[in-house]
């Protein structure tokens, strides 16, 4: 099974986010960022790939800063 990371530049840019998603109930798993993908602050939120648009909704109109969403198989 896929699974879907985001990362970011900054711890408190996923705290954001996790209070966003927290009340927009959208579910997700903060999550160490795997090795594969470790180019950030060591923190990311994994999400269900059915909600990334409405997530993607979120980081925009909140002016969230991610360094991108990336999806690993396995």
């Amino acid at each position: 099974m896929d699974k879907n990371y985001i990362l970011f530049k900054s711890y408190n840019q996923g705290l954001a986010l996790e209070s966003l998603l927290k009340k927009s109930k959208i579910k997700y798993t903060i999550s160490p960022t795997p090795r594969q993908l470790s180019v950030c602050c060591g923190m990311s939120i994994m999400y269900y790939k059915e909600d990334e648009d409405n997530i993607k909704k979120i980081v925009k109109e909140n002016n969230i800063k991610v360094l991108g969403f990336y999806t690993l198989n396995g």
